[in-house]
């Protein structure tokens, strides 16, 4: 049995205590300038007072005996004094070189206090504190300046994975991310973890179920409403970290823990995994002090075990031995929190939750705005040419205000460097709120561009689009990291033989995507297939049943590949009709009426133009079904051509008159 499996067995069974502060300890031995710097660090140039991350190296005795205390008190599991143990931190005092030797240390010292504690009857654990560093990934630091940015999603997840991999091989059993008033911050943590087990596990591919290394999630929030500081909800947050699959997720430090309750019960009721909480020891006083005593931390904590809200229970800071003690006279009497199962069905996030629900709109199916694609909008283009970032910015707030639930971005154009692009606007435009609450599908034939855009969302996105045209390698190796970034995809029915064009392709090509990654672990959930909607009436014979083909493609997904979203660019559709719009949009609505009938549920489109099917002129809307449907072909696509020519005659009347 792994450690997963110990714990998963212990949690399931009964609530685990965790540790409490580490920080309000060591002040308690009025440690000076010298107990910091030890013989090693005697000369060193900057002052290190403050540092306790070091005291693993200058003064392990103290650790160890705080690490002793809490274990005393009833700590299942106790963390490592390495919460600034990372090279981003450590350059403050001027020793970022030393992150992996100091976290390493933090680890030993704890394993070996724990290891000494622990009987089979009571186990002990060490998690590895992870601290988010001073630094935010999404937050300008420049008030003039808001695409300016204090750290690269890069910066941090290099140094997470020194972090982590200090931590493992000092003999941490967990991994504990705590304190995240950032979730960009937090998803470089985890993409970080996540390398450093992938190399392992290759390494040793005899050893994998032995790098099943639980990761613990904790935020802390900001304010009443229950925010983190750069801007997510709670729901957005535990959303945004569950492609990781953390053992538990909760809320640490905030405002103490008869304040805490509410958020507590906003991700108790939704996560499906574990959830923990350590709030801090009440709110400090003027003296900087927290002085609520065990006995009233323990009444508000029982609050939380009454109504079954967590799975592990500890402290933060301000808290001592004698909290810890409280709390854990406490647990025996409670039942640990029973874990939600699950839902196959898709969450998307910006800085608030987005739950597909096509029938919660009007049209039926979900709206993905396209006029940030430089593509589509040529005045998006120009804007985008000219940085005119501004100006940009407003075409989105208008779809979003129009309806748009998603927005498509896409940078791809021979005058654009499109990474610089990606860039520079993401920068800015997550600085909005309207354009910062809704979920981003970044939309690039380029994966650089992808992985750009990727690498400035805090939430969790889409990516348009991975497919098999390269082959099985390179789509699964995506698929990877579409999921390491904590993305879904659009899977593109696009194979090493080229686009599928007809009904017979498209399902051959959704069939393999779907069983190559379903059985590679990717959600189904979060795949959204595009069965390519393609140009109709051109005038050229094989053209002329590709909506229906597409319409029939959709049917089949959906009986067939279970949990999946279907979408597809619906502009592309009356491509042969450009410059009429009338037509363009009566074509769209007849489209739509039968694609989502047949379990299209998001579409690419200007939710400003879309037209109900029911007003579409009877004349119009039957010719459009015709040729739509391929009855009758010759004759409605005649009639179609005659129509639409009438009506651009009456557009220029109009205009002349």
């Amino acid at each position: 049995m792994n450690i997963r499996e110990q714990l998963n067995a212990l949690a399931a069974e009964r609530i685990l205590v965790l540790d409490g502060a580490m920080g309000s300890m060591i002040q308690t031995f009025h440690l000076e300038e010298q107990d910091f710097r030890g013989e090693r660090f005697s000369a060193h140039p900057n002052s290190l007072n403050g540092c306790n991350d070091l005291l693993c190296l200058t003064r392990p005795d103290i650790i160890r005996s705080i690490h002793e205390a809490y274990l005393r008190a009833g700590a299942d599991i106790i963390e490592t004094c390495s919460f600034n143990a990372n090279r981003i931190s450590l350059s403050d005092f001027g020793i970022g070189d030393l992150a992996y030797e100091i976290s390493a240390a933090a680890a030993s010292l704890a394993r070996k206090a724990a290891d000494s504690f622990s009987t089979q009857q009571k186990p002990r654990f060490v998690a590895g504190s992870m601290g988010p560093t001073a630094k935010s990934a999404s937050l300008s630091p420049d008030i003039n300046n808001p695409a300016k940015r204090s750290v690269t999603w890069d910066e941090l997840e290099e140094a997470y994975y020194q972090n982590a991999c200090g931590l493992l091989d000092g003999g941490a059993q967990i991994l504990l991310i705590e304190t995240v008033f950032d979730t960009l911050n937090a998803k470089a943590a985890l993409a970080a973890i996540g390398r450093l087990l992938d190399e392992r596990r290759a390494r040793q591919p005899d050893a994998r179920n032995y790098f099943d290394i639980p990761v613990m999630i904790s935020a802390t929030v900001s304010d009443n409403s229950g925010r983190l500081l750069a801007g997510q909800t709670l729901h957005a947050f535990c959303i945004s970290m569950l492609h990781a699959k953390p053992w538990s997720i909760g809320l640490n430090c905030s405002f103490g823990a008869e304040k805490l309750k509410s958020s507590l019960m906003e991700i108790a009721g939704f996560t499906p995994c574990f959830t923990s909480a350590h709030p801090n020891g009440g709110m400090p006083n003027h003296l900087g002090i927290y002085d609520q005593t065990p006995e009233n931390m323990a009444f508000y904590i029982k609050e939380y075990l009454q109504e079954g809200l967590v799975n592990i229970i500890g402290g933060c800071c301000g808290t001592t031995p004698d909290h810890i003690t409280a709390i854990a006279e406490l647990v025996p009497h409670y039942k640990p929190r029973k874990v939600p199962r699950k839902d196959a069905v898709m969450y998307l996030a910006g800085l608030e939750p987005f739950y597909l629900n096509p029938n919660s709109t009007k049209w039926g199916f979900v709206p993905i705005g396209e006029r940030g694609n430089v593509a589509g909008s040529r005045k998006f283009l120009r804007l985008i040419k000219e940085e005119e970032y501004d100006d940009a910015v407003s075409i989105l707030d208008d779809e979003i205000e129009k309806g748009a639930a998603i927005i498509d971005l896409c940078m791809d154009n021979a005058l654009l460097d499109p990474v610089k692009a990606v860039k520079n606007f993401l920068g800015l435009a997550l600085s909005y709120p309207a354009v910062a609450c809704v979920p981003i599908m970044l939309d690039s034939s380029r994966w650089d561009v992808i992985e750009t855009g990727l690498k400035l969302i805090q939430g969790k996105p889409l990516i348009n689009s991975i497919s098999l045209k390269e082959g099985e390698i390179p789509f699964l190796q995506k698929a990877g990291l579409a999921r390491r970034y904590g993305a879904a995809v659009v899977v593109m029915l696009f194979d090493e033989k080229g686009q599928a064009a007809s009904y017979e392709r498209k399902i051959e090509i959704a069939g393999r995507s779907y069983k190559l990654l379903t059985e590679n672990g990717f959600p189904p959930e979060d795949i959204v297939f595009d069965p390519n909607i393609l140009t109709i009436a051109t005038g050229i014979a094989e053209h002329d049943s590709y909506a229906l083909d597409f319409i029939r493609a959709c049917s089949w997904i959906r009986e067939n590949c279970a949990c999946v979203q279907i979408s597809g660019g619906i502009s592309n559709l009356s491509f042969s009709f450009r410059g009429n719009n009338q037509i363009r949009e009566a074509i769209h609505a007849v489209f739509l009426k039968h694609a989502v009938a047949a379990g299209l549920n998001m579409a690419i489109v200007n939710p400003a133009t879309i037209f109900p099917y029911n007003e579409v002129d009877p004349l119009l809307r039957e010719t459009i079904e015709n040729v739509i449907l391929c009855r009758n072909l010759e004759e409605s696509s005649e009639r179609l051509l005659a129509l639409a020519t009438d009506l651009n005659d009456e557009v220029k009347k109009k205009s002349q008159g």
